[in-house]
This record gives structure tokens, sequence and C-alpha cells, in this order.
């Protein structure tokens, strides 16, 4: 049996990085993010604080 290993990384996506250009900034860092290996899992809403963390992983 093949037991996959994995590296996880946590980013926190936060207000600054909001405003009419959020997708195109955020596209961008998930495109930078996809050529070192990661793939995005989740994201997560976290409030009262009103951004979002996003959990990657790639393998071991």
């Amino acid at each position: 049996m093949d037991v996959n290993q994995w590296t996880y990384q946590v980013i926190e996506i936060v207000p600054r990085m909001l405003g009419p250009a959020v997708s195109e900034r955020l596209q961008e860092e998930l495109n930078r993010l996809g050529e070192e290996g990661w793939e995005l899992v989740s994201v997560i809403p976290v409030t009262p604080f009103d951004h979002l963390r996003a959990v990657l992983k790639r393998p071991a």
C-alpha cells in the first residue's frame, strides 16, 4: 500500500488584499504557488476578522 505524505501550507487572505483587483491578485498568487507544486485544498472564512484562510498541500 502506497501512503502519500503531504506538506501543508496555510496562507491568510487579509482585507488589505481586497479591492477591485482582488481576483487578479489572488489568481496570480495561487498560480505562483501552483508553479511551486502547491494545490489548493480548502478556503476557510475567518470571522470576526473578515479574512480568509487558504490551505494548500504538495507531496512531501
